[in-house]
């Protein structure tokens, strides 16, 4: 058994998101039936990170196990003129037997862009437009309190699968970028909807409806109900993982 490294591309905004569904246009679906066609099997996938509907990638990872002799190189020409314009294979490598893209990562990174002033249409699909101002040095803050371990469960929905909310944020800030205003969080793993919903929460401080203090009780373990809204998907793009 071999296993091979994949590193994807995607603009999400046509996908159900990344796993195989019924019925639904997915990433996972696309790349199987890409990968179908070249290594003749249906071979196992692990992915680093399962982003929702409607959520991009660029530096998303994928291990893939199959029993195919198939070179690296040749499965990576395949897979250019198989899938579809919204997915590439950026990177086909032979990897370490075993190693699983999920398992095996320590850490996730994610970006997630607004755009402030006036409108841009070539960036409507990657970035949410902010009108009025916004206080970003209490962003800031609410961004750094997020560094370190703490309870993330308002930041989720309340009806989900995950039954421990600790995870460990490596980094998050706001960084400016000409118009646009990027939160890069890194993170050893994530909860559903976790950076939407923080990114709807600093908001809410951002426009001064809540204090910060507010925002930092909420690291805490409170309830979603809490928690602010949750931000759309198509501003975010799963950017890193590390292994």
């Amino acid at each position: 058994m071999r296993t091979l490294r994949l590193d994807l591309e995607y603009d999400g905004s046509a996908f159900a998101g990344w796993a195989a569904q019924p019925g639904q246009r997915t990433v996972e679906g696309e790349l199987r039936r890409a990968l179908g066609v070249v290594l003749r099997e249906d071979p196992e996938l692990r992915v680093a990170g399962r982003t929702d509907a409607g959520v991009h990638a660029t530096g998303q990872v994928v291990s893939v196990s199959t029993s195919s002799e198939v070179p690296a190189g040749r499965l990576a020409r395949a897979l250019a003129g198989l899938l579809p314009a919204d997915v590439a294979a950026r990177a086909v490598a032979e990897t370490a037997p075993g190693f699983d893209a999920r398992v095996d990562a320590r850490s996730r990174a994610y970006e997630y862009r607004l755009l402030l002033g006036a409108p841009a249409p070539l960036r409507r699909d990657r970035t949410l437009r902010i009108a009025g101002d916004l206080d970003v040095a209490a962003m800031g803050e609410a961004a750094g309190a997020c560094v370190g371990t703490h309870d993330f469960r308002a930041f989720t929905p309340t009806r989900t699968e995950h039954v421990f909310f600790d995870r460990t944020v490596l980094e998050c800030e706001w960084r400016d970028r000409g118009d646009e205003l990027v939160l890069l969080i890194e993170a050893n793993a994530f909860l559903r909807h976790m950076v939407r919903v923080l990114v709807g929460s600093m908001l809410l401080v951002g426009r001064g409806t809540w204090p910060l203090e507010r925002f930092v009780e909420l690291l805490g373990g409170a309830e979603r109900g809490q928690a602010g809204p949750t931000a759309p998907a198509w501003p975010l793009t799963l950017v890193r993982v590390r292994y």
